[in-house]
């Protein structure tokens, strides 16, 4: 994909909002990416994002909602590469 239409730079991150717990996984919605995870173990978790070079951006999921950790990021859309 040309790089003028890759996904929201994950450098260009500037708002975290909470989100939802449900559905697990990165859900798309038109104005960003809502991701959730599940783990009953997780002390924290940290979402990477990674730009077209490979460079990664780590996002601390903010909220945890019984045991699934989640945000909303604004701006991201699908294609993104996370890990």
């Amino acid at each position: 994909m040309p790089s003028s239409e890759s996904p929201t730079a994950p450098s260009a991150i500037t708002e975290i909002w909470p989100g939802s717990a449900y559905p697990l996984g990165a859900t798309y919605d038109g104005s960003g990416t809502n991701f959730a995870l599940f783990s009953e173990i997780a002390e924290r978790v940290e979402l990477c994002l990674f730009d077209d070079d490979g460079v990664e951006t780590r996002v601390t999921l903010p909220e945890v909602d019984g045991h699934v950790w989640h945000a909303f990021l604004p701006g991201i859309e699908p294609g993104q590469r996370f890990g």
